[in-house]
């Protein structure tokens, strides 16, 4: 069985929805800014990507609101948008025992962080009964099942930064397995806190010194010093492509195949030939029954660290041959969101083969010798490949990598519409 991407629902720093993302992309629209004095990451980040206010009650209801974590939020919104986008009502158009859910990211931390100062403040009674429902990290599964009746199976992932990206690999997995016909899969990430901030600060991982904000984000620049901090969310319906042939929809792309593995190396430092990374992505080539030489794009991690993205390259170097693929980071404009960081790309890359225009990695001005490839910058590239690799990779270790095929009725907007 094979699963195609028939809806998606983005909240990002670039632009919410796939219009208004995917043009962000394709015209370096960025998302990067100076957090507000107000902001509560005011004082711990110089650059980050941003998003507007959500009031809780937009998407719950009664006193437990004041403890809903914008992870929750940001996933009941994608969550509804996606499965509007694919014109899906669970219970209408597909039995809600055939339905899964997965939502990766940390969790409700900035909630946690918040409680732990109240308590500190003003004792115990200051803790909310609502506490546990505010940080466990299955929440966001659990809220998207309640609010749409999902009654398959559910569950959350937390591999760091491939989380979002492992959710649609589980996805696909459970559909090719006839466990699913549709999977709501996807993360949602909300790090703009002063704790989950100062770490990374003090840890000299983020961008740091520059003038524009714009400016900071910089994969395979030679003068990056740094990924920039981002929230938002990235959720995306699959379905197995014969259910979604019998309701009548097109679909953005297939998911042809995924590779997950683990660098077994150190705890945040990839390893430096880039060898777990080269493995994760011929297994998601074999996954999909394809060679190398047919993929023509890779959506890269490319996070604008030093070791990250000469590790990448690396690896991408020993899979397709050095400037043997075009390749691009979209991290550029959204920054990194972690989690949700894979997941987003993801809905990229399906864009991009839908439409044949690659985005390109824009702040890349001059490149670094160590990062030899054949990058896509400056501009967008018309392109009419059918096969694309988008690439995700977490503290631990972690990688995941997704093959993604371009689908014959492609389209951008839900069916009615």
């Amino acid at each position: 069985m094979t699963a195609v991407i028939t809806g998606m629902g983005l909240r990002t720093p670039a632009g919410h929805g796939v219009e208004e993302t995917f043009a962000a992309l394709t015209t370096g629209r960025s998302g990067l800014v100076r957090p507000p004095a107000d902001h509560p990451a005011a004082g711990s980040l110089e650059v980050a990507g941003v998003l507007p206010e959500i009031d809780p009650r937009t998407v719950a209801s009664g006193p437990e609101t004041r403890v809903l974590d914008r992870v929750v939020v940001l996933a009941l919104l994608t969550a509804a948008e996606a499965l509007a986008d694919a014109g899906i009502e669970v219970g209408r158009d597909v039995d809600p025992e055939r339905v899964a859910v997965i939502i990766g990211g940390v969790g409700g931390m900035s909630t946690l962080e918040r409680q732990v100062l109240a308590r500190a403040e003003r004792g115990r009674a200051a803790v909310s009964p609502y506490l546990l429902t505010g940080i466990l990290p299955n929440m966001p599964s659990a809220r998207v099942a309640i609010a749409h009746g999902i009654r398959g199976y559910s569950s959350s992932v937390g591999t760091a930064c491939a989380s979002g990206a492992q959710a649609v690999a589980d996805g696909v997995r459970l559909i090719r397995a006839g466990e699913a016909d549709v999977v709501v899969c996807g993360a949602s990430e909300a790090p703009l806190f002063p704790t989950f901030a100062d770490t990374f600060a003090n840890a000299r991982a983020l961008a740091r010194g520059w003038d524009d904000p714009a400016e900071a984000s910089r994969p395979f620049d030679r003068r990056r010093n740094g990924f920039v901090l981002a929230e938002g969310a990235a959720l995306l319906v699959l379905e197995r492509t014969a259910h979604a042939a019998a309701r009548g929809v097109g679909s953005y792309a297939e998911v042809a195949g995924y590779g997950v593995n683990t660098d077994a190396y150190h705890p945040t430092a990839p390893r430096p030939d880039g060898a777990g990374a080269a493995a994760c992505m011929r297994r998601a080539l074999a996954s999909g029954g394809v060679a190398a030489g047919d993929v023509g794009y890779v959506n890269a991690h490319g996070t604008g660290t030093k070791l990250g993205d000469i590790a990448e390259t690396t690896a991408l170097g020993e899979v397709f041959g050095v400037g043997g693929v075009a390749v691009s980071s979209t991290k550029a404009l959204t920054g990194h969101l972690l989690g949700a960081s894979g997941v987003l790309e993801a809905a990229a890359t399906a864009l991009a083969l839908s439409r044949g225009l690659l985005p390109p990695t824009y702040n890349l001005d001059d490149p670094d010798p160590d990062c030899p490839a054949d990058h896509v910058r400056k501009e967008p590239r018309a392109t009419g490949t059918d096969l694309a690799i988008t690439n995700s990779f977490g503290f631990g270790g972690q990688n995941v990598s997704l093959l993604l095929r371009r689908t014959a009725g492609t389209r951008a907007t839900a069916p009615g519409r």
